[in-house]
């Protein structure tokens, strides 16, 4: 049995600059599912830790982040549905300017 718990986390941050800092943590975290969303298994500990690099970046009254406890990460299976568009995972891909 694992202790990891399965979390959405949706982010709004009003500065560009602080958005990409924000989305770079996140990667480090979780699996990118569309543009400021992620699904992120994560023990307690990884949690903690990843609130504490989200609460050094967010600036309050300006920006938004919401962790949403889905359950025990083992007990889930996350089922996404898309309206409108269809869904696929976000690629990253580099590019070349």
């Amino acid at each position: 049995m694992s202790d990891e718990r399965l979390y959405i986390v949706t982010y709004d941050i009003s500065d560009q600059r602080r958005w990409r800092r924000v989305f770079k943590v996140m990667h480090g975290y979780g699996e990118w599912l569309q543009l400021s969303v992620f699904q992120c298994r994560l023990t307690r500990r990884r949690r903690a830790e990843l609130e504490t690099a989200l609460r050094e970046l967010v600036k309050n009254g300006e920006d938004h982040v919401l962790l949403i406890d889905v359950g025990a990460a083992d007990k889930i299976h996350l089922a996404v549905e898309s309206l409108g568009k269809s869904f696929s995972k976000m690629e990253r891909r580099a590019t070349v300017i």
